[in-house]
């Protein structure tokens, strides 16, 4: 288990929080930019010295230890690759560096070659592949001297789009080949839940919420956790109670509206998505949002089902 309580602070922000990692779990920080969460990866590196708490492991305190004895994989977002070595000499640095004996070295790099799919790239040098190859070596390097634990900061942030959604399932199924403790840093809500067991989301230094990715996306805590997981349908005390519900704030989840109901309202946007068509609606002064496998047109006159059963109180 990993157990966090970190005090951090920096000129105009203040980072502190309290946090535990079961053994195995992959745990996802999202946040914005600025929300303290590569501060975080980086205290519990040890390449940053926290102002006040702790960081413990299975029981024991790393808060003093530097780095290298910290027994932690750090997979940086530019993957830090070093250009003079060969994919296989990259991958076995951390080997070299522990000492292993040299017939176990081979052994785990030809391992992580295979898993990796790099085999054939294992004498090449980095800047001799590409950005994807170049993230898996970096993973392998991180993993290859097992560490306990494993930080991940904004892992396929360098890829294009592609990429990304290439090595996305890649990495997942990595890790949980590798069942090694995750704490992975990223701003992409999809990277998050597609990658985490939990998500904990981090706002100017302080945790919002902790959970299951689909209970967090499910039950926001607030307006601005609703905001920043992309619900579009937040409505103000007055905006409800226009719809036929209680004065308060509240999110509507995208099974609240439907087509075909007793709410009138006109087409004020058609959005062509390909597979689906986004639909922003005018319904008594309010403005709502609704997907469906295709839709009318702009101008539009259409009836939308609202199902207050799913609408969701808001703190604020």
């Amino acid at each position: 288990m990993l157990e966090l309580s970190l005090e951090k602070r920096f000129p105009g922000f203040r980072l502190a929080l309290e946090l535990t990692l079961a053994e195995g779990e992959v745990l996802a920080l999202l946040g914005p930019s600025g929300s303290g969460k590569s501060t975080l990866l980086r205290l519990v590196a040890g390449l940053l010295p926290p102002d006040r708490g702790f960081v413990r492991f299975q029981g024991e305190d790393l808060t003093a230890f530097p780095p290298e004895r910290r027994k932690v994989g750090f997979l940086f977002q530019d993957y830090a690759l070093f250009p003079h070595l060969t994919v296989a000499e990259n991958i076995a640095f951390g080997l070299v560096e522990a000492r292993w004996p040299k017939e176990v070295q081979r052994a785990r790099v030809e391992e992580l070659l295979l898993r990796m799919e790099l085999t054939p790239h294992a004498r090449k040098r980095p800047q001799e592949l590409s950005g994807g190859e170049q993230q898996r070596v970096a993973l392998a390097r991180a993993l290859a001297p097992r560490p306990r634990l494993l930080l991940l900061d904004e892992p396929l942030g360098a890829l294009d789009l592609r990429l990304r959604e290439e090595l996305l399932l890649f990495l997942r199924r990595t890790l949980k080949e590798e069942g090694v403790t995750t704490l992975l840093v990223t701003h992409d809500q999809g990277e998050a839940f597609l990658l985490a067991h939990r998500v904990a989301l981090l706002r100017e230094g302080h945790l919002v919420q902790v959970g299951r990715p689909e209970e967090v996306y499910a039950r926001p805590k607030d307006a601005w956790t609703a905001r920043f997981l992309g619900h579009k349908n937040l409505l103000s005390p007055e905006e409800s109670q226009a719809l036929g519900l209680p004065p308060k704030a509240h999110l509507l989840p995208p099974r609240a509206l439907a087509l075909e109901g007793s709410l009138e309202g006109v087409v004020e946007e058609r959005l062509f998505f390909g597979p689906r068509v986004g639909l922003w609606v005018r319904v008594k002064g309010v403005r709502l949002y609704l997907e469906a496998p295709e839709g009318p047109k702009e101008g539009e006159r259409v009836s939308l089902h609202l199902d207050p059963s799913r609408a969701l109180a808001l703190e604020g």
